[in-house]
């Protein structure tokens, strides 16, 4: 039997890629390229966000 996978919204933000490494231009001793890494600051780095309906609750 298949199983079906789950339907996680994507982050809207970051379009699921959620994590980046940018190169500064600098390089280290031994060549290496110094680079950074970032994360979405909305899905902090799941790529995945929570449904509007379950972050608030309507009476």
């Amino acid at each position: 039997m298949p199983q079906r996978a789950q339907n996680t919204p994507i982050c809207r933000d970051c379009d699921s890629f959620a994590t980046a490494a940018i190169t500064t231009g600098t390089r280290h001793p031994n060549g290496t390229r110094a680079t950074l890494t970032v994360t979405c600051p909305t899905c902090k780095g799941t790529g995945h966000t929570t449904p509007a309906a379950a972050l608030t609750r309507t009476r």
